[in-house]
């Protein structure tokens, strides 16, 4: 079922709701690959009905180019989504539907969680991210909403809007789908040529060799350092940043705590393609 209307949505969720039916939310952009799959599968395991958003957001890319160059195949995305799992809903509004005349990013206090790493160089993502998220779960009012820790940062986000806005959605986090090498499933990965992608696995053994280190003890400015020779001596990927934070506040640190949790975050540009991971240290 494909659906592009909000009010037909509503109509089909109330629905299922009667029903005593559990309906949850995988929000996309499109470009869908195994890593989405995982996500609705996963989605599949605690809910009846699942529905996939598909929406190129723009209020959440601060670079036009990277707007206009996100990859879409709505009618590829729809046949693999149903071919999955016939009783997946795939909502797909237009601009004008989710956001009318006022294509504009709302303002929110997500406090540490959105001030380092993405929120670093990606002035706004957030505010836009935290806009269409709110306006999703008005929309699809589901009862339980799932996102990749491939994006830790919004995840923790997500988390944090709901208890801002206090709307009633339970939302839960799913392991990173990875290709053979480790290189974290993404839709910008169909930009890579055949060359990057090969050396971009170098992101996911990068983040796997600083966690090395840091459970050996290494110091932090050390590891730091590491990371970036490793990129230095690499032709195809820039580093954009490499980060070691507590994963409650994602505030960067450089000592370690006992009683605290950490993980390894990394933006890395292959090309004009920007990727990121992160893992648990």
């Amino acid at each position: 079922m494909n659906i592009t209307d909000s009010q037909k949505l509503q109509k089909e969720v109330v629905k299922l709701k009667e029903q005593q039916k559990i309906v949850g939310l995988v929000p996309t952009m499109g470009a869908l690959h195994r890593g989405h799959l995982s996500l609705v599968n996963f989605a599949f395991k605690h809910c009846d009905y699942v529905i996939v958003s598909i929406f190129v957001n723009p209020t959440q890319f601060n670079n036009a180019g990277d707007l206009k160059n996100y990859p879409k195949n709505h009618d590829a995305d729809y046949n693999l989504l149903l071919n999955n799992n016939a009783k997946t809903i795939v909502f797909s509004p237009s601009v004008e539907e989710v956001y009318g005349e006022n294509v504009e990013a709302e303002e929110f206090d997500f406090g540490s969680i959105v001030q380092y790493m993405e929120g670093e160089f990606r002035s706004g993502h957030f505010n836009g991210v935290g806009t269409i998220l709110k306006r999703l779960f008005d929309i699809v009012k589901p009862d339980k909403a799932f996102f990749g820790e491939k994006d830790y940062q919004q995840l923790a986000l997500v988390k944090k809007l709901v208890e801002i806005t206090e709307q009633d959605v339970e939302v839960i986090g799913c392991p990173t789908s990875r290709m053979e090498s480790g290189l974290a499933e993404s839709s910008r990965n169909f930009r890579l040529t055949d060359h990057q992608l090969s050396e971009s696995s170098l992101i996911y053994e990068s983040l796997q060799k600083a966690k090395s280190a840091f459970h050996e003890g290494q110091d932090f400015q050390e590891i730091k350092e590491m990371i970036q020779s490793d990129f230095d001596r690499n032709q195809t990927l820039d580093l954009e940043y490499f980060e070691i934070a507590e994963a409650d506040s994602l505030v960067p640190v450089d000592t370690k705590k006992n009683e605290k949790s950490y993980r390894g975050f990394m933006a890395a540009f292959a090309g004009e393609v920007r990727l990121i991971d992160n893992i648990a240290f």
